[in-house]
């Protein structure tokens, strides 16, 4: 359900449906580390420090596994048995949103002065959709001084949100059916998105517009990612 590397290349991590965390070493290919989540996984993100793992599951139990202690450090329950679909972490490490199947983002900080994300200060409660949120993503570095959060819903579509207060500041209306993925340009000048109409859409995020229509695919489009050319318009 959910894939990433270490910035060193050296070890990636992955979550499953079958309630487990893994580390694998991509040199030798192998399982390197196994925590037991106790409910299927639907979302993992590494923290911007590289040691610390945030999971969440379909009972709604969010948990933050240290890689140095090897151990669960922190778990928080937004919501008692409302599956949490998406994790999204600041790119300085300065915020968590945890996106759930009432349509209910949850935003956390860290407190003053701490090193890890283990320490969360609740920051916001936002309703974002009426249906379930299949994906949140916070904007990357290159976005500041701007900070934006995307939710992606099964209402079919795609709100954009500014970190600052929250404000609604675009709602992208296209897709026919549910939205399940959404990745931004390096710059945030760009949103990319996976719908289960078949189709990806890349939007421009100046007028909220979509300005390429991907098509081909017979079933449900699921994820997607953004190749960025930096010169160009990415594709």
């Amino acid at each position: 359900m959910a894939v990433g590397f270490h910035c060193d290349g050296n070890w990636m991590y992955s979550g499953s449906e079958d309630g487990t965390v893994r580390i694998w070493d991509l040199r030798t290919g192998t399982c390197q580390r196994e925590y037991e989540s106790r409910a299927a996984v639907n979302t993992v993100v590494l923290h911007p420090n590289q040691k610390e793992l945030i999971s969440g599951d379909q009972n709604g139990n969010i948990r933050v596994w240290d890689l140095a202690a090897n151990s669960c450090s922190c778990e928080l329950v937004p919501e008692v048995d409302t599956a949490v679909r998406s994790l999204t972490v600041m790119w300085d490490g300065s915020m968590v949103v945890a996106a759930n199947n009432r349509g209910t983002c949850y935003v956390w900080r860290l407190l003053k002065g701490t090193q890890t994300i283990t320490c969360f200060e609740p920051l916001h409660k936002l309703q974002a959709h009426d249906g379930y949120i299949l994906k949140c993503l916070l904007s990357p570095e290159f976005c500041d001084p701007n900070r934006y959060l995307a939710t992606a819903s099964s209402d079919r579509t795609v709100k954009i949100w500014n970190v600052d207060g929250f404000k609604l500041e675009r709602t992208l209306v296209g897709h026919q059916r549910w939205v399940w993925d959404c990745v931004f340009s390096v710059d945030g000048a760009y949103l990319i998105t996976a719908s289960s109409d078949t189709t990806a859409r890349l939007w421009t995020m100046s007028t909220g517009e979509a300005i390429r229509v991907y098509q081909g695919h017979h079933k449900a489009t699921v994820c997607c990612a953004l190749h960025d050319g930096a010169e160009s318009a990415p594709s």
